[in-house]
């Protein structure tokens, strides 16, 4: 089978279940399907799929990304990637994706929670300029592990949309050099 191209979309209930079966393949089944309703139903939630239309079939989402909007601030609640499209660039562009919808929303800084271990997850979130503001002492569930608190603010300011800017263009370059992604124009 081949893909044409790799599409960013707000995701719809006809991929509600894709979405609940790629949360409980990268992390652990943090949301229901009940959860991915609540998302869809409420307007200060965006959650963005990255999906391949196949030849032939329904499209299949290979990443997931979500955020609240919460006064002027984007918590980011999740970021995943199918772990077998992952180390090619697709979170950059999921978290390129995501910030670009809160800048939409006009909103101002950005923040998250992530494993203290996970250390890809982490460059990842650094490159856009997001720096520990906290931790949260023994939150993951089972594991006890912490989690830090990562605060990325400015998002409307001009040094920042320069910085996006650019990311941009690294993204998209990779993806492009990778001879395997024909990526959609963002258009939200």
């Amino acid at each position: 089978m081949t893909f044409s191209t790799l599409q960013i979309l707000p995701l719809t209930q006809a991929g509600i279940e894709a979405a609940v079966e790629l949360d409980r393949l990268c992390l652990g089944g943090m949301w229901s399907l009940q959860g991915y309703q609540r998302e869809l139903d409420s307007p200060n939630s965006e959650i963005l799929v990255l999906s391949l239309p196949w030849e032939g079939k329904d499209n299949t989402i290979v990443g997931i990304g979500c955020f609240w909007a919460i006064l002027e601030e984007a918590h980011i609640t999740l970021l995943a990637i199918h772990p077998d499209y992952q180390g090619q660039g697709l979170g950059q562009l999921l978290l390129y994706s995501l910030l670009e919808k809160a800048l939409q929303r006009q909103l101002e800084r950005a923040t998250l929670e992530v494993r203290a271990s996970n250390q890809i997850a982490l460059s990842l979130y650094q490159k856009f300029g997001f720096k520990e503001a906290g931790r949260r002492k023994k939150y993951y569930p089972g594991t006890e592990e912490d989690a830090l608190i990562l605060w990325c603010g400015g998002l409307n300011q001009p040094e920042f949309n320069q910085k996006l800017s650019s990311l941009s263009a690294q993204i998209f370059s990779r993806l492009a050099k990778a001879g395997t992604w024909q990526v959609e124009p963002i258009a939200f």
